[in-house]
Order: structure tokens, then C-alpha cells, then sequence
């Protein structure tokens, strides 16, 4: 059984005003996340250019896109499966990627501007955990 089944999609709520915007990407009630072991990072992709092409065997990870838009395509190492979505900071959702899922968010060619992703990985970086998969080129 592929993987690419347990990903989600988490609506988020994007509260603006005349002073700018407020979005709250990860509020600790998160299915399968746990209590302040990870780590929050940000990404950032010029026009042309994709980040990851890995998976993690031991860490899950969420994603929000803040800025811009993001082609997220994943594979299942396992059994080859492979599935992508569009992700857009005007429509705020939060994508939980089970370990083991291979992943990228690729900022296409002809785009006009980068995105920026927000993430959470629920462990601490470990170099040993991050396996190098060609998701995308």
C-alpha cells in the first residue's frame, strides 16, 4: 500500500486587515504531531528552481506555502506511486508528509516571483535522515 494515501490537507485561515496578514500554520492540535521535538524552518524558491527531491525514514514534516504558489510532487520509494498538487499562499492549507514519502516543491519556470513555505519537521535535523530521491528534476 502506497503512502501518497496517508498525506493531508489542513485549511487554514488567512486574517488580513490594513496592517497586513496573520496565518497560523501549525496550533499544536495536528494529528500525529508530537510535543516539541522538531523544528520550524522556512524555504524559499526562486522562479525555475525546486527544494527537496529526499524523504526522511524517521521524521514526518508540515508544510504551509505563506507566498506564492508551489508544485508539490511526491513518490512512494516502495511502490513507485507518484501524485502532485498545487499549493498557494492565497488558499492556505497545511500538508502533513508522512516519513518515508519522497517530496519536492518545485517553483516552475515562467513563474513570477518565489514562494515561501513554512515547515515544521517533528525531529531535529540529522543528516542520516534525509535520503536523497529524484522526485523532480
Amino acid at each position: 500500500m502506497s503512502l501518497i494515501g496517508s498525506v493531508r490537507f489542513i485549511p487554514r485561515r488567512l486574517i488580513s486587515d490594513e496592517r497586513g496578514w496573520f496565518l497560523k500554520v501549525i496550533d499544536g492540535h495536528e494529528e500525529d504531531i508530537p510535543p516539541h521535538t522538531g523544528e520550524v524552518y522556512l524555504t524559499l524558491a526562486h522562479p525555475g528552481q525546486a527544494r527537496g527531491n529526499h524523504y526522511h525514514p524517521e521524521t514526518p514534516e508540515w508544510f504551509t506555502v505563506v507566498q506564492g504558489r508551489a508544485l508539490l510532487q511526491v513518490a512512494d520509494p516502495l511502490t513507485g506511486a507518484r501524485a502532485q498538487w498545487w499549493l498557494d499562499a492565497a488558499e492556505p492549507q497545511t500538508v502533513f508528509m508522512p516519513n518515508g514519502l519522497a517530496h519536492v516543491f518545485v517553483n516552475p519556470e515562467g513563474a513570477t516571483s518565489p514562494f515561501l513555505l513554512v515547515a515544521y519537521a517533528a525531529n531535529a535535523y540529522d543528516p542520516a535522515d534525509t535520503i536523497p530521491y529524484p522526485v523532480s528534476k
